[in-house]
């Protein structure tokens, strides 16, 4: 699994008991049990949009200016390490601000034009500490719109890699509970009448630190008790 090294301090293998319910029908006698596993992982891939905006009454003067910053935020994350590769850029889209037909009101400037320089790559650390440099742009008079349509995304896509550690977790533990539900109610644990997984989610941890991510899995297993 990609960047599996960088788990090692984030792994918290959780396992947390859900419910035991004994159901009894005839001469059957069985018990529904359900384990939930959680695991911390680090993400392993993130989207990192920058939208680039400004007016002008001329649209070729505007274009120039939109491209001359373009290039220059390709250069600042080419001077850091990410590569071509990695950088997409998006169309100009470009906004007559007087063609506004619920609005009377003239417009000084009459031309808006945007935009976006995007990052995609799977070295997540090296994006984050890009993030926190966009002041050395703001340097150079270039600023990044902050819009909310436009935000930093981290992404795990190792799921795969974790199934059948975290299946395995659950299921131990849906096991451990319906062994104690049969040793209070005077039976034995017999063997396994039905079994599901349940989705698994992936979340982030909290809001401050989006690339940390939960992953969490619930197994429902139903035992025959002697």
């Amino acid at each position: 699994m990609k960047n599996s090294s960088n788990f090692l301090g984030l792994l918290a293998l959780g396992v947390c008991i859900i419910l035991a319910v004994g159901k009894f029908t005839g001469t059957k006698r069985t018990v529904n049990v359900k384990g939930l596993a959680t695991q911390e992982v680090m993400a392993d891939h993130v989207i990192w949009p920058l939208v680039v905006k400004d007016v002008d009454n001329d649209l070729v003067s505007l274009y120039d200016k939109i491209e001359k910053t373009t290039q220059q935020i390709v250069r600042f994350l080419k001077d850091n390490g990410i590569s071509d590769s990695e950088i997409t850029l998006s169309a100009p889209d470009v906004y007559d601000r007087n063609a506004n037909r619920y609005s009377d009101e003239r417009i000084a400037t009459r031309y808006q034009m945007q935009q976006v320089v995007t990052v995609s790559s799977e070295n997540v650390e090296l994006v984050r500490t890009l993030v926190s440099k966009q002041g050395e742009l703001l340097k150079k008079g270039i600023a990044i719109t902050n819009d909310y349509e436009y935000q930093v995304q981290y992404d795990f896509n190792g799921l795969n890699g974790l199934k059948p550690q975290m299946v395995e977790v659950a299921t131990r533990n849906a096991r451990e509970v319906a062994q104690k539900f049969a040793d209070d109610s005077g039976s034995r644990l017999g063997k396994i009448q039905s079994a599901s997984q349940g989705q698994f989610s992936i979340y982030d941890r909290d809001s401050n630190t989006p690339w940390i991510k939960n992953v969490r899995v619930v197994t429902s297993v139903t035992y025959y008790l002697k």
